[in-house]
């Protein structure tokens, strides 16, 4: 779900199919799943409510509601602590959260263009002010950047932060 496109109208906008499609893998659980409502998100399990009061598991998605002001912060910081998955964002570089959770990637892959999000009733919506992060944690995330990266997705970079950590493993 992305914020930014009609702030204030509504936190449902749904990530379209050319990204799992570019991504190329099935994720084990969705955690920002919105409830009585059918995605693309290729997931086998998902949560529509209190996600950040339940345990996540194995390979998960990440498309949180992004609220008000650093509201995907909490998100981000359960994504990370769970370091399995893939957690989508906004661009917003010059932001101390989106800083923050570049360090704590492993990959980072930036969306070529700006991703066209998806109403509730399946139509497209305009394009957002912002471009789109995809934050990769764990092997399985960065495999997957990597192959959409390949598919023409965007661009996959990997922080010296996560060269460091693996080198010190």
């Amino acid at each position: 779900m992305s914020h930014w496109e009609a702030n204030g109208k509504s936190n449902d906008w749904f990530t379209p199919a050319y990204v799992f499609d570019a991504l190329g893998c099935t994720f084990d659980l969705d955690v920002a799943h919105p409830a009585d409502l059918r995605t693309h998100v290729p997931a086998k399990q998902f949560i529509s409510a209190n996600s950040l009061a339940l345990d996540w598991f194995g390979f998960i998605w990440m498309n949180p509601p992004f609220g008000g002001r650093n509201g995907i912060e909490p998100w981000l910081d359960k994504f990370f602590a769970h370091g399995n998955g893939i957690a989508l964002a906004p661009d917003r570089t010059s932001c101390p959260w989106w800083q923050a959770a570049s360090r704590k990637s492993d990959a980072v892959l930036f969306v070529d263009g700006k991703i066209k999000f998806e109403k509730p009733d399946g139509t497209t919506g305009d394009s957002p002010s912002n471009g789109t992060t995809l934050f990769a944690a764990g092997q399985r995330g960065v495999d997957a950047l990597m192959v959409a990266e390949l598919a023409g997705l965007g661009i996959t970079m990997v922080p010296p932060f996560a060269i460091a950590r693996r080198a010190a493993a």
